[in-house]
């Protein structure tokens, strides 16, 4: 009788081990495998939008966003910064990851088309209606991206440049890091004007938009994206990608003030 016990003690213990094991298995497949998005900063809304209607139809996935400037994010991804997608706000960042050979064959496609504007704060912010006017002596800041590394600070130059102002600007320029720190700048008064893409002025009610960048004035603003070759999840960063560029989100970018290519 008591080696029938123990026997069944046994019996019991190699059960509650086996259900223990195919438990914390099915727990682990439960996981949602992290898909990792380098995006530009003006890209925040739209996509974190994009992103959680993904997730709900493949809850397999987690999509994690990188947010920031499209030459921060290049730099990331060259020291091997995980990444699996990367949408930037110019071709220039995205050519250079081209030539060092770290984009997946075929996947780089150009997804949209901004515009640069000139901001001041919606309450009591300076009357300008003209990039020439920033050379007045009553505008002392003027919040502009880094033109090393943000896009939207790149396209402010050449705005400068073609004006024949650019040197009366840098004297009276503040660097953000980002646009949305361009943004921010301007919002909460720490500069009196700014430029930014019509896409961040259009999701702040603290600006408004007092000028646009004068035609021909610089080049295309072009977003493209592409997947990375180094992806350990090649599949599924076609896939989103695929579904960020479907009609239904074609549609959504442009309620956002972007147009699509």
């Amino acid at each position: 009788m008591k080696k029938l016990l123990v026997w069944a003690v046994a019996v019991l213990s190699l059960l509650a081990v086996g259900c223990g094991s195919e438990q914390a298995q099915q727990e682990k497949k439960a996981e949602p495998v992290e898909l990792h998005v380098a995006a530009a900063a003006s890209l925040t809304d739209v996509m974190q939008e994009i992103a959680a209607n993904y997730e709900k139809a493949h809850p397999d996935v987690k999509v994690v966003f990188n947010f920031g400037s499209s030459g921060a994010l290049q730099q990331a991804i060259q020291n091997g910064g995980q990444t699996d997608l990367f949408f930037s706000a110019a071709q220039k960042q995205m050519n250079a990851l081209d030539k060092d050979g770290l984009l997946a064959e075929g996947t780089r496609k150009d997804l949209l088309v901004n515009e640069v504007v000139l901001i001041v704060a919606a309450d009591g912010g300076k009357a300008l209606n003209d990039f020439h006017q920033l050379t007045a002596d009553d505008i002392q800041h003027i919040a502009l991206g880094e033109p090393k590394g943000v896009p939207v600070g790149q396209y402010a130059e050449e705005v400068f440049t073609k004006l024949g102002i650019l040197d009366a600007i840098k004297a009276k320029a503040v660097y953000g890091s980002d646009v949305r720190q361009v943004l921010s700048w301007v919002e909460t008064g720490d500069a009196d004007c700014g430029v930014v893409y019509a896409t961040d002025a259009a999701v702040s009610k603290k600006v408004k938009v007092v000028a646009k960048a004068p035609e021909g004035s610089h080049k295309p603003i072009v977003y493209p994206a592409a997947v990375l070759k180094e992806t350990k999840h090649l599949a599924m960063a076609k896939d989103f990608l695929a579904f960020v560029s479907s009609d239904d989100n074609k549609k959504l970018f442009e309620q956002y003030g972007f147009e699509v290519r």
